[in-house]
């Protein structure tokens, strides 16, 4: 009787720590130093992608284990601050290069390149893909691009789309930024950095409507998620992410609680995976010549 608790007492000692080792989710995943990251996006499995601003440079790494690396070489040229993963394919927004980016997300082949701006007048901030278009947004321009999708979620043809109603632009400052859809892809939600005002957007037309926060500024508002009537929002100078409980027509949104982490180092955008939230530090204005390091952080 004594050797066999022994032996099934070994046995939960060597099964213990491969069912830990499965259900571990690193609170934080450092990237590459001197990367100087923005955008984040969640592909199948455990599998994200993180850009890079100055380089367009793309890590890939797996959210359970920690483990990644430089998965597209940057090119001289390139950016990265936006990205969404769909239908195996990551789009990118290419910041002040005024392009886009659309690579195959298992190869890291560049499958297309779109020129939406002009150089120096543009920043291509955000970007959302829906079943049938991916939506750009800029940040110094008041329209949002649109590339057509192909029912196979292959980019098509580019167009704009000029904003009209609620939204007023500001010259000189960040309008647009964060960007997300509804399942249909009917109504874009996006966020005004300089005014912390929260805009629904017509895209057949171009309409903006102000959704009202009940008073609830979204100051320094960045990188957007929307999950069922849920709008999580980074305010990434204030280090925490407001989440919002819109109205069915989302109209109207009140503002149900932050997240605040103590890890926070000027968080910019997040993706969900499950339960969890990952955000991006960027440490906008917070980096030194000898202290360059960045990470992912889980946040909820």
């Amino acid at each position: 009787m004594r050797r066999t608790v022994l032996i099934l007492a070994a046995a939960v000692v060597l099964v213990t720590p491969v069912a830990l080792a499965q259900a571990v989710y690193p609170e934080k995943i450092a990237l590459p130093n001197a990367f100087a990251p923005e955008g984040i996006a969640i592909g199948t499995g455990n599998t994200f992608y993180v850009g890079s601003i100055p380089t367009g440079a793309i890590f890939r790494g797996n959210v359970r284990t920690g483990a990644g690396a430089i998965f597209i070489a940057g090119v001289p040229g390139r950016a990265a601050t936006g990205l969404e993963y769909d239908r195996g394919r990551l789009w990118v927004s290419g910041a002040g290069t005024g392009k886009a980016f659309v690579y195959n997300a298992r190869t890291g082949a560049l499958i297309r390149e779109y020129q939406l701006g002009t150089p120096p007048a543009t920043f291509i901030n955000d970007v959302v893909v829906t079943n049938r278009a991916a939506y750009f947004t800029d940040s110094q321009q008041p329209v949002v691009y649109k590339v057509a999708l192909s029912k196979s979620g292959a980019p098509g043809a580019l167009s704009s789309i000029q904003l009209t109603g609620a939204y007023t632009h500001v010259p000189g400052q960040f309008n647009l930024n964060g960007i997300d859809a509804v399942p249909s892809g009917k109504r874009l939600l996006t966020v005004q950095t300089v005014t912390g005002k929260l805009f629904l957007l017509d895209p057949r037309t171009g309409g903006t409507t102000l959704v009202d926060l009940g008073g609830y500024v979204l100051e320094d508002g960045d990188g957007i998620l929307l999950h069922g009537r849920t709008l999580y929002v980074v305010q990434n100078q204030l280090d925490k992410i407001a989440v919002l409980t819109l109205t069915p027509g989302l109209t109207h949104g009140t503002l149900t609680r932050t997240i605040e982490d103590d890890d926070f180092d000027v968080p910019t955008t997040i993706d969900r995976l499950g339960s969890r939230i990952y955000a991006v530090n960027a440490r906008f204005g917070r980096t030194t010549a000898t202290d360059q390091a960045y990470d992912v952080v889980k946040a909820g």
